[in-house]
């Protein structure tokens, strides 16, 4: 999702951000002292998210694990964001608004976020000592980014044709169902090639 600036120059503590966000009518990432409100998003961006979050969740149903989309915050230190998607293997309770010990994050990419999910977002999920995965997934064109700390967080790419591997949760997902209903180049030549 896209992120706006709500205040400029106006910095909260992380005590303020956390008393005023449940009663705020936009969600608000909290990074650096500043407030981000979140804006909407597309339609291919929307659709990525459903996919993952159904594909990861049925692969899931029965075990500890469980996948967020959106409205589940990720406590970094004293920042606070919302990713796209997260699993989280930990015993969340039901009053829980953050998780501390996501496995995997993914984050769909736009021009707006784009900065933010591969730079400071990037430097602050690595560093989570629970996460083993992060995903960074276009939407308008086909691929796929994962970083993996048994890799050493070097990126590995996959395209159509290819599958996306989730070691921490052993599942393996090809990426055209990452993909399922996503109107882009890409995919509209490739069901053009199937029909």
């Amino acid at each position: 999702m896209a992120l706006d600036k709500v205040h400029e120059n106006i910095y909260l503590s992380e005590e303020e951000y956390l008393a005023t966000e449940p009663a705020s009518e936009v969600k608000r990432e909290y990074i650096d002292g500043q407030v981000y409100a979140m804006a909407g998003a597309s339609y291919n961006h929307n659709c990525i998210s459903a996919n993952m979050l159904r594909e990861l969740g049925n692969h899931l149903k029965g075990t500890p694990c469980a996948t967020f989309m959106a409205d589940i915050k990720v406590r970094l230190g004293k920042d606070y964001v919302y990713p796209d998607l997260l699993v989280d293997c930990s015993k969340m309770s039901g009053d829980d608004y953050f998780s501390t010990s996501p496995v995997i994050i993914v984050e769909v990419l736009s021009r707006s976020t784009r900065k933010t999910d591969t730079t400071t977002k990037l430097i602050r999920y690595i560093n989570l000592p629970s996460l083993q995965e992060y995903l960074l997934i276009e939407p308008d064109i086909v691929s796929v980014q994962v970083l993996r700390r048994s890799k050493h967080w070097m990126p590995e790419y996959s395209f159509l044709g290819d599958a996306v591997r989730f070691e921490s949760i052993g599942l393996t997902l090809p990426v055209a169902d990452v993909y399922d209903r996503v109107d882009n180049t890409d995919m509209n030549e490739f069901r053009q090639s199937l029909a």
